[in-house]
């Protein structure tokens, strides 16, 4: 089947009115540590550009919230405010169109005047009515895994419990997973079921077994005694599921602490900054990202997440192809009004996601092998 037409990327005309006669970006010392200047820039997730020693530069790691911060050799760096330092130059202004020397790109990869591709918030809407195209979605995700892409998994506990845990497994070991984000939870009832093969007490039909509300604290403790999920893993404690899987095939994954934690297992940062650092050490290198079942997770991880790939140069950038699963709208809905507009939103349950997409994605690669023989 043949992909619909992809978005491509056209650079804005640098040298044509107004941009062509912009004046160089203005820069303010910041008054103290964590402090900004007034008037500063806050950036968002687009395609962004400031003027600065006679001609327009990108900033590094881009993503929205943040401040752009000037170094040494007009290096531009977007950083979160809480890392500004005191005296650092952080960008001023307030427009975006380049009258001030930051242009903000947002008809980049539509080719067209403001539309649903500009940043804002609560601007679009999600239907469990759209159909979904999971042949493309598979294309998508077997072409990102081709040209060696980043591709970045947000995971909530309903997956476990909605019997799409041994896909997530197939994902990671066919190469499709590169980072894996999320809670406690999502862990704790991996490890539950790998080790008492229950997930919160239930067995994989459903039913309680006896004693099993405690299965899943006694899953932590196993997990504790020998220092970790990684220990457990080279001692055969754990020998299946997703978190084994992770560990045998060397991904990286953060698993960020809550207050309602059980626990929790030792690798959780309870740390709320060290976990966003630890995140964001993920999604600055993320070309691809999908989002399963978890509402405050994905939200957060999509509010890192600039909604382009970047590249060398202007003509090179893509967008940053973000696919986001719940079983309601609400979810779907609340992430993209949050600014992660770029987010391809999917309203099922994990589980028939799940299946249907590796079922695609399988087929998809059925379909390339045939081309890789010839070559």
């Amino acid at each position: 089947m043949t992909a619909r037409p992809r978005f491509q990327y056209r650079p804005p005309n640098f040298d044509a009115p107004p941009l062509a006669g912009a004046p160089d970006a203005r820069f303010e010392p910041a008054p103290a540590d964590g402090v900004l200047p007034d008037g500063f820039f806050s950036t968002t997730n687009l395609p962004t550009y400031v003027h600065t020693g006679g001609s327009w530069r990108r900033p590094r790691l881009p993503r929205m919230d943040c401040v752009i911060v000037l170094h040494p050799k007009l290096d531009l760096v977007v950083t979160e405010p809480r890392r500004v330092k005191q005296g650092q130059l952080v960008a001023v202004g307030t427009a975006e169109d380049g009258s001030q020397g930051i242009f903000v790109h947002s008809e980049g990869f539509l080719g067209g005047g403001h539309s649903a591709n500009e940043f804002g918030f609560m601007q679009t809407a999600v239907s469990r009515e759209r159909p979904v195209d999971y042949a493309v979605l598979a294309q998508l995700l077997g072409e990102e895994k081709q040209r060696g892409g980043k591709i970045l998994w947000v995971v909530g506990p309903a997956l476990v419990h909605a019997r799409a845990r041994e896909d997530m497994v197939w994902f990671v070991q066919n190469g499709y997973v590169q980072a894996f984000l999320g809670g406690n939870a999502v862990a704790v009832h991996d490890l539950e079921a790998a080790i008492f093969g229950t997930t919160l007490g239930m067995s994989s039909s459903g039913e309680g077994v006896e004693g099993g509300h405690a299965l899943h604290m006694r899953a932590i403790n196993a997990i504790r005694r020998v220092g970790g999920i990684s220990s457990a893993v080279q001692q055969g404690i754990v020998t299946a599921g997703i978190m084994h899987a992770l560990v045998t095939q060397g991904v990286p994954f953060v698993l960020a602490g809550s207050i309602r934690d059980d626990g929790p297992l030792p690798e959780v940062l309870t740390d709320t900054l060290a976990a966003q650092d630890a995140m964001r050490q993920c999604t600055a290198q993320a070309t691809f990202a999908v989002f399963v079942a978890t509402a405050l997770h994905a939200i957060a991880v999509g509010n890192m997440l600039p909604a382009f790939v970047d590249a060398p140069t202007p003509d090179e950038l893509r967008p940053l192809t973000t696919i986001c699963v719940d079983q309601t709208e609400f979810v779907v809905n609340k992430l993209r009004d949050r600014g992660t507009h770029q987010a391809y939103g999917v309203v099922t349950n994990a589980q028939d996601f799940m299946h249907v997409l590796r079922f695609y994605v399988e087929r998809w690669e059925q379909a390339q092998a045939p081309a890789t023989i010839l070559r």
